[in-house]
């Protein structure tokens, strides 16, 4: 934990000077104003540290304000940062055909201060309509067909929330409109895949009870995702429980006559906890295999000796990047960040976008979303 705060300081902290360079070259501010824009930045560099030592010390209004201005910067950085660098590669491009084709493109040139305000203020708009795309959530239906699903039931409704993230910034109204979408689906099962939480949860007990109103007819079931181990394991899984769910902790549950659920923990709990991470294929190779296995883990990712011992398994984690282009990076790391999978030896993954939002309120070609699996009996 330590390492990785390390080198996101590292990380955030060049990006501020790389901004604050750009500005400097396009603005050519005075030095009372460049110390202004510093000293801005610093507080924005040391806002997440600021949050977190506020919240825990009981400061929650400061933090919730700290927390909004300070992550709604970091979407607004992120974006201007990706808009900046397409200008520097337009630039590079002009320069290099100057010097290979020995000609004069400068006309062609788009002056710092242009390139600066294009690129700040098209931030700014996509962040704007980043927000409002973070409060739509959408309701995405799979269809998955199976001999395994009885034949006197027919269909079987599971709802999957994943990433909700409920803190200081995702609370009440967002929670609403999610359960709002959750209560018209109409579930017979409601799953959540992790990071029902984020960050520290001090002061959310009446979100359990809007958790609780919502009671499917066989069972609400959870797992851990990495931010209940970083907002503190007894208090996210006291959380959880109080809210109706039944926590899956490399353990399953057999639903008479209709499926089994089995859900472990995130692989977090190897940093926290020594000697707790479940041995995934020993556990699904004890499931009764003549019931569809519903899977729960938080991270997509597919050990290759478990396809065939499962049959969907069900993730969120990765938001489908939350803001274009990050969608690029994690797209690079997980083969599959968002959608329907099918695997091998009749295994099947579906991750989630997600439903809240992780730091920014803002979500760019990445819509939250409620998933639907509608589990339907086939003779094949």
């Amino acid at each position: 934990m330590t390492l990785f705060l390390l080198i996101f300081f590292l990380l955030y902290s060049s990006m501020h000077l790389y901004v604050f360079l750009k500005a400097k070259a396009a603005l050519d501010f005075n030095m009372q104003a460049g110390i202004c824009a510093a000293v801005f930045m610093l507080i924005m560099i040391a806002a997440p540290f600021i949050v977190r030592f506020s919240e825990k010390a009981g400061f929650e209004l400061f933090a919730r304000f700290m927390s909004y201005l300070g992550y709604t910067w970091l979407g607004v950085l992120f974006l201007f940062i990706s808009l900046s660098l397409v200008m520097d590669v337009y630039s590079f491009c002009i320069y290099s055909g100057e010097v290979i084709m020995k000609k004069d493109f400068s006309y062609l040139a788009i002056p710092n201060g242009y390139a600066f305000f294009i690129c700040i203020s098209l931030a700014m708009l996509i962040a704007i309509y980043g927000y409002f795309e973070a409060k739509n959530i959408r309701t995405e239906t799979l269809i998955v067909r199976s001999p395994k699903i009885p034949s006197d039931i027919g269909r079987l409704r599971i709802v999957q929330i994943s990433d909700v993230h409920l803190g200081l910034i995702v609370r009440e109204e967002r929670l609403k409109r999610i359960l709002g979408e959750v209560k018209n689906a109409d579930p017979h099962i409601l799953v959540s895949t992790g990071d029902l939480v984020d960050g520290q949860i001090d002061n959310l007990s009446s979100l359990t009870e809007l958790l609780k109103e919502t009671n499917p007819r066989y069972g609400k079931f959870a797992v851990t995702g990495n931010h209940e181990f970083y907002a503190g394991l007894d208090q996210s899984l006291k959380f959880i429980k109080d809210s109706g769910f039944t926590v899956l902790r490399g353990e399953h549950i057999d639903i008479p006559g209709l499926i089994t659920v089995v859900g472990i923990d995130d692989q977090q709990v190897k940093t926290y906890m020594q000697n707790t991470e479940t041995d995934e294929k020993e556990l699904l190779l004890g499931l009764p295999h003549e019931k569809f296995t519903l899977f729960l883990k938080h991270r997509p990712f597919v050990e290759k000796n478990s396809t065939g011992l499962f049959d969907l398994q069900l993730s969120g984690h990765v938001h489908k990047g939350q803001i274009f282009p990050f969608s690029i990076i994690t797209g690079l790391y997980y083969q599959t960040q968002a959608g329907y999978t099918n695997l091998s030896n009749g295994s099947q993954l579906y991750v989630s976008r997600g439903a809240g939002t992780w730091g920014p309120p803002i979500r760019f070609l990445a819509p939250p979303e409620i998933t639907v699996i509608e589990l339907v009996h086939s003779e094949d």
